[in-house]
C-alpha cells in the first residue's frame, strides 16, 4: 500500500523515521528503491537494531550495526546527487577507529560540495559509563581527540555535537570548541577533564549547552555572546556549579540535582547575579533535598526581573509548599508557575543504610516566612500543579497563590505523574507508596473546589 502513494508523500513519511528503517522499507518495492537518495532529513543510528527493546542486545550486535551505519552513511552520501540538499544530517554512532573515520570523511566530502545544510554527531563509546574504569574514560577521550585530528573539516562544519563517556585533558574541550567553528549545540554526558576539574567555555556561535553528570568542580561560561539555553544535571561539586561571565542572551536555565546533606544550598542572588536576562527557570529536585535557599524577595527582584516561566520539578511529597512563594514575590514579570510534587521511587535511593551512608536527607519542610504577606502580583496568569491531592498542604498553597495573584486566569490540577518503570517496582517499595487521592468523580471535584473557597471557582481545571 505504501508504494501506491505519491513520491512526495512517501518522502515526507520516510523523512520522519530512522533512515536505516526507511531503507529497509524501500527495499520491499522496486518503485521505492530510488527514494533513499532523495531524502532531505537523514538520521542514522547505532540504536536501530530490530527488536532492541524486546531483548538483551550484545556488544557485538551494536558494533555490527555501527559498521552498517558507517557503510550506509558512505553509500548514501557518495551516490547522492549534489542537487538534492540534505537539510539535516544526524548520525549516532560508537567511537571506533575505522567506522568513525568512514563517517567523518564521508560527511566532510558532502559538506565540501554544500550537500549538507546542518550536520550533527551523537558519539558514544563501546562501554557504558557504569562499567568503564578511569583508564577506559581516558582512552575514549584520546580516541575522540585522534578522530577530530583526523577529520578536522567535518567538525569545523558541525552544528550539534553530543559526546558520552569521555575524560579529556585540561585543554581538550576548549580545543574541540575551537575546531567546531559553527557549533550551535554542545552536550556532554559523563564527560569531564578529570575529577574536580574546571571547564572554561568560550565560543562565538554556541546557542545551547547541556551537561549531564561528569565530575567538574565548576563550569565557567567565559564568553558566549549567542548562548541562550543552559542545562546542567547532576553536578559533582559541593560549590556553585556554574559561573556566568559574558552571556548576554542567556534566557533559559535548567538545573537538576539529587541533593544530599553536604551539598551547598544555592543562593540565587549571587548565583544568577550576572544573568538578569533569565526568562525561563527549571529546577528539578528529584524528590530529595531542596537545594535552593528562599531569599528575601527585595534582594532578588533585580536578578529575577525578567523571569516569566518557572518549573519546580519533583518536589518531595508531604512537605510544605509555601517556600515557593518567594519566587512569586521576587519575580514581578512571572506569567506561569508549574510545580510537580512526586516521590518518584524509580529514581530515589530506597535502601536506608545506603541513604545514611551517602548523606541523603530525611523529609523536612523548608524554613521560610513571607516577607510581605499582603503583596500582590499582577502578571501571574497560570498555576499548574502535578501531583495535586485535596489536603491542607495543597489547598492552603492554592489559596495563598490566588490571594496574591490578582489577575490569575487558570489553575490546572493534575494527578501524580507516572513513568513506565513505576509498575515494576519491588513490592516492598510499592508498599511505601501512598495511594493517590486525586479527585476523579464530579462529586469529589465539587468538594475540592468548595474546600478551596475561591471567589472564582471557574479558575479550577482538573486535568488528569
Amino acid at each position: 500500500m505504501l508504494s501506491n502513494l505519491p513520491n512526495d508523500l512517501l518522502l515526507n513519511i520516510l523523512d520522519r523515521v530512522d533512515t536505516l528503517d526507511a531503507i529497509r522499507t524501500c527495499i520491499l518495492s522496486k518503485q521505492m528503491l530510488k527514494l533513499p537518495a532523495m531524502l532531505t532529513r537523514i538520521f542514522l543510528s547505532v540504536s536501530s537494531i530490530p527488536g532492541l527493546h524486546d531483548r538483551v542486545v550484545t556488544t557485538s550486535e551494536f558494533l555490527r550495526t555501527n559498521s552498517a551505519v558507517a557503510h550506509v552513511t558512505d553509500s548514501i552520501l557518495s551516490k547522492r546527487s549534489p542537487e538534492i540538499t540534505i537539510s539535516n544530517l544526524r548520525i549516532r554512532f560508537i567511537l571506533t577507529q575505522d567506522d568513525s573515520l568512514t563517517i567523518g570523511k564521508s560527511v566532510a566530502r558532502a559538506m565540501a560540495t554544500r550537500m549538507v545544510d546542518a550536520a550533527e554527531f551523537e558519539i558514544t563509546t563501546e562501554k557504558a559509563y557504569k562499567i568503564s574504569s578511569p583508564d577506559d574514560l581516558l582512552r575514549f577521550g584520546k580516541q575522540f581527540n585522534d578522530f577530530i585530528a583526523a577529520c578536522p573539516d567535518v567538525f569545523a562544519g558541525l552544528r550539534r555535537l553530543w559526546l558520552r563517556n569521555m575524560r579529556f585533558g585540561e585543554l581538550d574541550i576548549p580545543n574541540i570548541l575551537s575546531t567546531c567553528k559553527v557549533l550551535e549545540s554542545l552536550r556532554l554526558t559523563y564527560c569531564d577533564s578529570g575529577i574536580l576539574s574546571v571547564l572554561q567555555v568560550e565560543h562565538a556561535l554556541l546557542v545551547e549547552l547541556e551537561v549531564d553528570y561528569g565530575q567538574f568542580e565548576r563550569i565557567e561560561l567565559i564568553c558566549l555572546p549567542k548562548l541562550q539555553r543552559v542545562s546542567y544535571t547532576g553536578w559533582y561539586s559541593h560549590e556553585d556549579p556554574l559561573h556566568f561571565g559574558f552571556v548576554p542572551q542567556l534566557s533559559k536555565l535548567s538545573l537538576t540535582k539529587t541533593g544530599v546533606s553536604s551539598d551547598k544550598t544555592l543562593e540565587l542572588t549571587t548565583f544568577l547575579a550576572n544573568v538578569p536576562s533569565i526568562t525561563d527557570l527549571h529546577l528539578d529536585f528529584r524528590s530529595e533535598k531542596i537545594w535552593v535557599l528562599p531569599e528575601c524577595p527585595k534582594l532578588l527582584t533585580t536578578t529575577l526581573s525578567k523571569l516569566q516561566h518557572v518549573n519546580l520539578d519533583n518536589l518531595p511529597e508531604g512537605c510544605d509548599l509555601g517556600w515557593t512563594m518567594f519566587i512569586l514575590e521576587a519575580a514581578p514579570s512571572l506569567k506561569a508557575l508549574c510545580i510537580t510534587v512526586w516521590d518518584h521511587w524509580c529514581i530515589m535511593a530506597t535502601d536506608e543504610e545506603f541513604r545514611k551512608e551517602n548523606g541523603f536527607c530525611e523529609k523536612a519542610d523548608v524554613k521560610w516566612k513571607p516577607y510581605a504577606p499582603a503583596f500582590k502580583h499582577k502578571n501571574l496568569a497560570k498555576l499548574t500543579i502535578y501531583g495535586f491531592q485535596p489536603d491542607g498542604n495543597f489547598m492552603r498553597y492554592i489559596r495563598c497563590v490566588v490571594e496574591a495573584a490578582v489577575n490569575i486566569a487558570e489553575i490546572s490540577l493534575h494527578d501524580r505523574k507516572m513513568c513506565g518503570r513505576c509498575g515494576y517496582l519491588d513490592p516492598e517499595i510499592k508498599g511505601k507508596v501512598c495511594p493517590s487521592r486525586y479527585p476523579w468523580t464530579a462529586e469529589e471535584r465539587k468538594r475540592a473546589v468548595e474546600g478551596l473557597g475561591l471567589a472564582s471557582p471557574a479558575l479550577i481545571h482538573f486535568r488528569p
